[in-house]
């Protein structure tokens, strides 16, 4: 019978994520799977693992996998995705952190999840990713490049000193700033940094580009929704000296000199979710950020409901 391949993302530093982990990989492999693990937890692991069924990688599996299953919060999926992604493979979320909108399960609802991984009892939605491109000079060679999947960032480098960028879309200039920065997101990252921006939220299965400058001194300084298709350069210009800096996710870094040039456009490698539910993002939005979503009345006749019911609930004790 051929193997089956599972590989892990875990949050090695997290007693719950190495806890939560060593059940899953126990009860997977009695099911006759091989669990690929990292390195680094599998150092944490050392000792409370099966004798077999195990694997240790160090930049990506050494088999074709199934499903990346992430034990940890939004962090550790993205640092799983700088391998499952430009691999193609699926990636399912265990939540331990905090609003964790790319995981898919919490840890109490996470029981039943060797079953539904046993019988594939999962989908799988596509979303959009970014790749940018570091020119030294317009025109010039890339001498740094990589992928997002949440938002790609220009910012400042010193705390005191804007930076002075020229924005343009589809070959055309669209204004000048004096900026913190430029996030240029997928809606997937609508609910990530530039959120935190100011900017709209979008439902990650729209295919679009957003761009957000961060306290751009301007009269037109309003995030923008474009077209998947659409390219955007950041021009720097020669203020300030210092430069700048270019994130991608929040984890990968470089610096850029004045008058570089960053482009951004989208990915051919797509984000790819194992969803477990048909949950509406709209209500992943309530449930996350515990939005109200009763009127007041409702709520001031609730809470006369409950008054009455501690009250009876003294009268009965006398």
């Amino acid at each position: 019978m051929t193997r089956r391949h599972i590989a892990l993302g875990i949050h090695h530093q997290r007693p719950e994520a190495l806890e939560a982990a060593r059940d899953f990989i126990a009860r997977l492999v009695g099911h006759g799977f091989v669990c690929w693990v990292r390195d680094n937890a599998y150092e944490a692991l050392a000792g409370s693992l099966p004798a077999e069924g195990i694997e240790v990688f160090c930049e990506t599996p050494g088999a074709d996998v199934e499903l990346v299953v992430v034990f940890g919060g939004d962090g550790t999926i993205l640092r799983a995705a700088e391998w499952a992604v430009l691999a193609g493979y699926p990636m399912l979320g265990v939540n331990l952190g905090h609003v964790g909108f790319l995981a898919e399960l919490e840890t109490s609802e996470a029981h039943d999840l060797v079953d539904r991984v046993v019988k594939r009892d999962y989908r799988v939605e596509e979303r959009l990713c970014l790749e940018v491109e570091l020119r030294e000079q317009p025109g010039g060679a890339v001498v740094w490049s990589s992928f997002a999947i949440n938002e790609v960032s220009l910012e400042k480098a010193a705390r005191e000193r804007m930076v002075e960028v020229v924005l343009d879309i589809d070959g055309h200039p669209l204004s000048r700033w004096g900026t913190d920065g430029v996030l240029v997101s997928t809606p997937t990252g609508s609910t990530a940094y530039a959120f935190s921006a100011q900017g709209p939220v979008l439902w990650p299965d729209l295919d679009a580009l957003l761009v957000v400058p961060l306290l751009a001194h301007a009269l037109f300084a309003r995030p923008l929704v474009l077209s998947p298709t659409s390219t955007v350069v950041i021009r720097m210009l020669e203020n300030p000296p210092s430069g700048g800096v270019l994130w991608c996710d929040g984890r990968r870094s470089t610096d850029v000199s004045p008058l570089s040039e960053v482009t951004v456009r989208r990915s051919p490698h797509k984000l790819r979710l194992a969803r477990t539910s048909e949950q509406p993002f709209v209500q992943r939005l309530v449930k996350k950020f515990a939005l109200p979503i009763h009127g007041w009345r409702g709520q001031a006749e609730r809470d006369a409901e409950a008054r009455k019911a501690a009250a009876r609930g003294v009268e009965d004790a006398d």
